[in-house]
């Protein structure tokens, strides 16, 4: 069902900060910041030649990552996105074998634009999966 490592999404307490790491002591190409309000964050993408790092910070009231932050202060690994062909039909076949979908189970688009689900961690050894129909 699913198919490859999107990106690792990593929640940091200072987004400028972080983006400069990437860029200026591992010499990665990074991307300018992206508002999702409807995420809750700004993201900004580290562009690697097999995969992406995905740098999360919290934007608005009520963001997930500030809770995550409130956990982690230096922030840390928020979750992993594996990439699927058929969104719904991959949330149909994990709620037929007893995953739990958060949210409603309705995909809902994400910063590269195209849906995406998340999956309980507490259903995926402690770790949060993100689906991304490519």
């Amino acid at each position: 069902m699913i198919g490859r490592l999107n990106h690792v999404a990593i929640a940091v307490p200072d987004l400028d900060a972080a983006a400069r790491q990437y860029a200026d002591t591992l010499g990665a190409r990074v991307g300018a910041p992206q508002a999702e309000p409807e995420h809750g964050v700004t993201v900004i993408f580290i562009e690697l030649p097999n995969t992406k790092v995905e740098l999360l910070h919290p934007l608005g009231e009520g963001s997930p990552i500030a809770g995550f932050l409130e956990k982690n202060p230096s922030g840390g690994i928020h979750h992993i996105c594996y990439e699927v062909d058929d969104i719904t039909r991959a949330r149909d076949q994990l709620q037929a074998s007893g995953a739990r979908v958060l949210g409603d189970g309705t995909p809902k688009i994400g910063a590269h634009g195209k849906p995406v689900l998340f999956l309980h961690p507490k259903d995926f050894t402690g770790t949060l999966i993100e689906l991304e129909q490519v």
